[in-house]
């Protein structure tokens, strides 16, 4: 269920002494980011905020995450699970979420834990940042954004015919190679996935 004014007091405080867990998802790519717990006031500071807030066990008062590095968590919606005794918050991230510097709490480096095409546009940056030449990513993006423009035309020309010979597997194919193709060029421009789907979630609001 979505939280909202009208409905967060069918949170169940009781059964955990006024606390539950509060999950915290990238809202555009599903990342699992940091796991913390609300009571009533958090929940009323975060929607009133729009910033998601918690409470500290250690510091025994309500704490608004990012308040010293300014690396806050803009909530996106806000739900519970079917027992209303535990919460969702969908959120962007304004900065590292982690006080380690890194994305996610659960996961620093390890690119296996990520949702798919993160995990694959982590490789891409990562071939960019530290090139040893043996890769054809690397390759690619040493060629230039002219030649990863050329090859994202060519790759949605191919995918284009695969559906109108309707080849199935063959349009699957070639929509993964699209996508490959199109997640070099967004780097090459020092741009990655979630500038897309900012845009996507800018639209659909």
């Amino acid at each position: 269920m979505r939280i909202d004014e009208s409905n967060q007091q069918q949170i169940d405080f009781d059964k955990q002494q006024g606390l539950v867990p509060a999950i915290v998802q990238h809202a555009l790519t599903g990342t699992v980011l940091m796991q913390g717990y609300m009571n009533a006031e958090a929940v009323q500071a975060t929607l009133d905020e729009q910033r998601l807030t918690f409470f500290s066990r250690s510091k025994q008062r309500l704490w608004c995450k990012g308040e010293s590095s300014g690396h806050h968590l803009q909530l996106v919606s806000l739900h519970t699970d079917c027992d209303q005794d535990s919460l969702l918050a969908l959120a962007l991230p304004q900065g590292p979420t982690c006080h380690l510097g890194t994305e996610s709490c659960f996961s620093a480096t390890d690119f296996s834990e990520q949702p798919l095409l993160n995990q694959l546009m982590r490789i891409v940056q990562s071939r960019s940042a530290n090139p040893e030449g043996s890769s054809y990513t690397e390759r690619l993006l040493a060629e230039g954004s002219k030649r990863a423009a050329q090859k994202v035309g060519e790759e949605g020309v191919e995918t284009a015919l695969a559906a109108v010979a309707d080849d199935r597997e063959e349009l699957l194919n070639e929509s993964a190679d699209l996508l490959y193709h199109l997640l070099v060029l967004l780097r090459s421009k020092d741009l990655e996935l979630n500038d897309v789907l900012t845009i996507l979630h800018q639209r659909r609001r």
